[in-house]
C-alpha cells in the first residue's frame, strides 16, 4: 500500500510578486527549492496564512539568493504581495518507508525569504 505523506515544507515565506498574465506556476528562489528538495515542475500546495486560501500549482526556479516567491497565472488572484505562505510538497511511499521518513522542513528569514 502507498500512502501520501509530507515530503517538504517551506514555512512562512512572504509573497514578493503576483503575475496574472503569465503561464501558471509559483516561482521560488532556487536556494529554497534546493533546501526543501523541491524540483522544477513538482506539484506544490500553497497555504496562504494571511487570507486562508489553499491552492495547488507547480514550482519553477527563481534566481538564487533573490528571496523570490511569485504566484503566476490564475493563482496570482489568490495572493497579494506581502502575504505569508506555507509551501508543502507530498510524496507517495510504501507504508513502512513512510513511517521512518522525515520531511525536509525549511524556515527561511520571514522578512527576506533567504536562508539564514
Amino acid at each position: 500500500m502507498l500512502v501520501n505523506v509530507v515530503k517538504s515544507k517551506i514555512h512562512r515565506v512572504k509573497v514578493t510578486g503576483a503575475e496574472l498574465h503569465y503561464i501558471g506556476s509559483i516561482t521560488i528562489d532556487e536556494d529554497l527549492m534546493d533546501a526543501a528538495g523541491v524540483i522544477e515542475g513538482e506539484r506544490v500546495q500553497i497555504v496562504n496564512v494571511t487570507n486562508g486560501e489553499r491552492l495547488e500549482t507547480y514550482a519553477i526556479p527563481g534566481p538564487r539568493k533573490s528571496g523570490e516567491v511569485t504566484l503566476n497565472g490564475a493563482a496570482a488572484r489568490k495572493v497579494a504581495k506581502g502575504d505569508i505562505l506555507i509551501l508543502i510538497t507530498y510524496a507517495f511511499m510504501e507504508l513502512e518507508e513512510a513511517k521512518a521518513f522525515k520531511p525536509s522542513l525549511v524556515f527561511p528569514n520571514e522578512e527576506t525569504n533567504l536562508l539564514n
